[in-house]
């Protein structure tokens, strides 16, 4: 082998390896940018077969009702994502929660907690261009189950592009009965990833990561 080949294959091996190196760092850069899925959960007795008329976005409020939702009205906003961080626009959200008294308008709900007549307790929405989502509801109570005592929660089910997601969402200032859940212990390290942080006052903010 002439002196001109070896440098050659020299410098080939050494930009072939270069690329190689520059291939798995960045490969490993966007492993290390892959957002966490949000975990999923059960979707629980009292998923609303039955549904009241209204499904909008604002729980607290029935068309023809004089009253507002009795409890501590909230907001929670929030994006639902891809496991890249893109967001998903047009994915669907239905949610469905007890009331302030601890109370589904469910057949298999036998709490004794009086039913609020002037809360909607469902919703059914999209994400709009950037994966964003907007409710108005109400601080949902804590109540006692068959499994112990449940932290205060709401139920989420949603479908993406690809990937449905059942779950629930937790308060970031319930921290204590939140560690006292069964359900919400049951996820271990990944229960963080379904707790909504608070954003001032009555206000909350949760980002939903699905596998799309």
């Amino acid at each position: 082998m002439r002196d001109n080949d070896h440098m050659m294959s020299r410098r080939a091996f050494a930009g072939s390896a270069l690329a190689t190196a520059t291939l798995l760092t960045a490969g490993a850069a966007g492993a290390a940018e892959m957002k966490a899925i949000t975990p999923g959960q059960t979707i629980g007795p009292f998923y609303p077969i039955q549904r009241l008329a209204e499904a909008d976005a604002d729980l607290t409020r029935i068309a023809g009702h004089a009253n507002r939702a009795k409890g501590t009205v909230i907001e929670v906003t929030g994006r639902v994502l891809d496991r890249y961080g893109n967001p998903v626009s047009g994915a669907k959200l239905e949610l469905w929660q007890c009331n302030a008294a601890g109370r589904y308008a469910h057949p298999n709900d036998i709490a004794t907690a009086p039913l609020d007549p002037d809360f909607q307790g469902f919703a059914a929405l999209a994400t709009g261009k950037q994966g964003e989502w907007r409710i108005t509801t109400i601080k949902p109570a804590g109540y006692e189950s068959p499994i112990g005592h449940r932290t205060p929660h709401i139920h989420f089910d949603v479908s993406g592009r690809t990937h449905r997601l059942i779950t629930q969402m937790y308060f970031s200032d319930e921290e204590a009965t939140n560690a006292k859940d069964a359900l919400y212990m049951e996820m271990g390290k990944a229960a963080g990833r379904t707790v909504a942080r608070a954003d001032g006052v009555a206000r909350y903010n949760w980002d939903i990561v699905l596998m799309d």
